[in-house]
């Protein structure tokens, strides 16, 4: 297939609209029209229903492999360029929300003082999306979290070949109002917290402590940024608890300051589970990009 045809497939699909893919790929509507028809002609079958636009079944399962093909492409391309490339001084570096911890931030901070000319420019955004910057060249480095059995590593889709290495791992608490009757515990077992009322935010998807304990954990309210101050507010007025690495969560408050309105976290004890940071990059020259990778792996 022409992976020229496919991106506008795929981009039509996204957006509905003939006419709004044509605005973004910078084609007439007749002429995304024909590449459409090309496509189909090629596997000989119908990928699009006009009225309204969406995709077919047959369509349907060929955009479950276009996203992952078309990255591959690009990241052959961004892999290609990177061995090429002379050393560079400005970085872009993308991370998810709770990837830069204090422990990476001060790692980045010396490397920026022992690098005087160095440049970073960081974006936050999902681990999907980290991965797919990095392979694809839109990032010269990335940093990926989430939470795994100590050791492990993240489970990351699959861009081609990349580099990816554990940088950090941390303890996990439970995030809860600082007047909540299991505040003041030592620690405390996912599996007694099932019943309990949760946050479901990226941070810390309940499919994912499913998968670890079983079934449970009722949503008490979807949250779908990334803003860890939201995060514990939230969690601080008592709309539901979350997991969140220990550095994210203010120290316990003493005694007497435990109110509603603040959020403390207690230390998890099971399962045994770890907040985890990679380290993700493609091929890397000498120069910035090698000793910021160095830096930030300690």
């Amino acid at each position: 297939m022409d992976p020229h045809l496919l991106t506008t497939f795929v981009t039509v699909a996204r957006h509905g609209s003939f006419s709004a893919a044509a605005s973004e790929l910078g084609y007439t509507q007749s002429a995304i029209s024909q590449q459409i028809a090309a496509l189909e002609a090629d596997l000989g079958l119908p990928l699009l229903r006009r009225r309204p636009v969406e995709p077919t079944p047959a369509g349907q399962r060929l955009l479950e492999h276009a996203g992952p093909l078309l990255l591959r492409l690009r990241a052959a391309r961004a892999d290609v360029l990177r061995t090429a490339a002379g050393p560079r001084h400005r970085l872009r570096l993308a991370a998810t929300p709770l990837a830069l911890n204090p422990v990476l931030a001060a790692r980045l901070a010396r490397a920026r003082a022992h690098q005087p000319r160095l440049e970073v420019r960081l974006r936050t955004c999902g681990r999907e999306q980290v991965t797919a910057m990095v392979a694809d060249g839109r990032a010269d480095l990335g940093l990926a979290d989430g939470v795994v059995a100590p050791s492990d590593p993240l489970r990351l889709p699959d861009a081609g070949p990349m580099t990816t290495i554990g940088v950090t791992e941390e303890e996990l608490v439970v995030a809860l109002p600082g007047d909540h009757p299991l505040a003041g515990r030592a620690a405390l077992r996912l599996a007694d917290l099932v019943d309990a009322r949760w946050l479901q935010t990226p941070l810390c998807p309940l499919a994912r402590l499913r998968d670890l304990v079983g079934e449970g954990f009722p949503v008490g309210m979807e949250y779908a940024g990334n803003d860890v101050h939201t995060v514990l507010n939230l969690v601080a007025a008592g709309h539901g608890l979350t997991l969140l690495p220990a550095s994210a969560v203010p120290a316990e408050a003493p005694e007497p300051s435990r109110v509603r309105g603040r959020a403390c976290g207690v230390p998890l004890a099971s399962p045994r589970l770890v907040h985890r940071v990679e380290l993700l990059h493609g091929a890397l020259p000498a120069g910035a990009a090698a000793g910021l990778a160095e830096a930030l792996s300690g």
